[in-house]
């Protein structure tokens, strides 16, 4: 084995054990884990990054000879991180140490599990009394409803973990002081709520591109657009489209491509309208026999309202063209996108039922997961 196809290989093994921990491990193992920061009293905290990095499924930058994200003990040291200080998580630093709490941690992971085309249902869900606007027991009534669906929400046990010290119960996260002032009775309007939960999954979209842009070049290079695209893929499926991200190098058209910040979020903007994209693209499909790179453009923009670049979607097909003749294997390429954004939620349960579920679940979407099996 070459030196080259050696280090692809532990980078696999690493990736692989980091994402085990994602979806098996506690969340107080999760938070440790991925947590860079420790205070002389020993407690546990997450710079935005650690966050990011714990919710969503990264490799090392192809720029980078970085060669794992998570940290151990000892292992790292908070300033090789390479994601850029977040403006978004000082919003709401009300200590001003720029730290993520454990009980702030997960604050975020449940609010991330809901979908932003739910934002507006879940303000309703928390506006118990329809006046407009929530305080601050409706909000923790409706959170611990919320976190029952949540696989990190529902079984965290507020920190309680050897080695892991925390200073406050999940119910009391400097976010809630954000939402309610620091008296606690302050209302939360709907703006505001909505407009945090889009500024809060907008900000992992960035964490994510910066991480990948280690040249701070508010551009990176196709391969690794090509890895953070097939990161959440099926593991039965994942190493054949890991080995065509990394043939990218050897196609002389997509070689040199560098991907703006601008074209990464757009192509969050689809993989968030995965439902109606799912639908269009299989439809073409089905009436054209095959789906062309023209047919993707059109599913995107006409029924989503995402404008996909030329090169974005040459990218796609050379990873989700399986056969090598021009044509998407569609099916991959939503099953990967689905799974990015159920592994996001991590419903407690596959294919649990309960108020919240149809919003919090997405495989509880029928009409996507009767397309997907067939």
């Amino acid at each position: 084995m070459s030196r080259a196809a050696c280090f692809t290989s532990v980078l696999r093994v690493f990736f692989n054990y980091e994402k085990r921990i994602r979806l098996l491990s506690p969340p107080e193992k999760i938070f440790q884990y991925f947590a860079s920061v420790r205070n002389p009293d020993g407690e546990v905290f997450m710079l935005p990054a650690d966050l990011m990095r714990a919710v969503v499924p990264v490799f090392p930058p192809s720029e980078s000879n970085i060669v794992r994200e998570g940290r151990l003990r000892g292992e790292r040291n908070p300033g090789e991180l390479h994601c850029a200080p977040s403006e978004f998580f000082m919003l709401f630093d009300t200590n001003g140490d720029r730290l993520i709490s454990f009980a702030e941690y997960i604050f975020f992971v449940t609010l991330l599990s809901i979908p932003e085309s739910s934002f507006s249902a879940a303000f309703k869900m928390f506006d118990v009394d329809h006046s407009g606007e929530i305080d601050k027991e409706e909000f923790k009534k409706v959170m611990a409803l919320m976190r029952s669906y949540n696989r990190q929400g529902a079984t965290h046990r507020d920190g309680l973990r050897t080695g892991l010290k925390i200073s406050q119960p999940v119910e009391n996260g400097g976010v809630v002081e954000y939402f309610f002032g620091n008296s606690g009775n302050e209302p939360l309007h709907y703006e505001k709520f909505t407009n945090f939960l889009k500024g809060l999954h907008d900000e992992i979209i960035r964490l994510e591109f910066s991480h990948y842009d280690v040249k701070s070049s508010n551009t990176i290079p196709a391969k690794d657009f090509a890895l953070s695209m097939v990161a959440s893929a099926d593991m039965s499926h994942i190493n054949k489209l890991l080995d065509r991200a990394d043939n990218l190098g050897n196609d002389p058209d997509l070689k040199g491509v560098r991907i703006t910040f601008e074209e990464f979020k757009s192509f969050a903007d689809l993989r968030r309208r995965l439902e109606p994209l799912a639908m269009a693209i299989f439809t073409y499909g089905k009436v054209n026999g095959l789906l062309t790179k023209q047919d993707l453009k059109r599913a995107a923009h006409h029924v989503c309202g995402v404008d996909l670049t030329d090169r974005v979607v040459d990218i796609i097909f050379h990873v989700f063209d399986t056969n090598h003749d021009g044509n998407l294997s569609s099916e991959e390429f939503v099953r990967a996108l689905q799974r990015r954004e159920t592994d996001i939620r991590q419903p407690a349960t596959p294919g649990s039922v309960g108020p919240l579920s149809s919003w919090l679940n997405f495989n509880t979407c029928s009409v996507l997961r009767q397309m997907l099996l067939k």
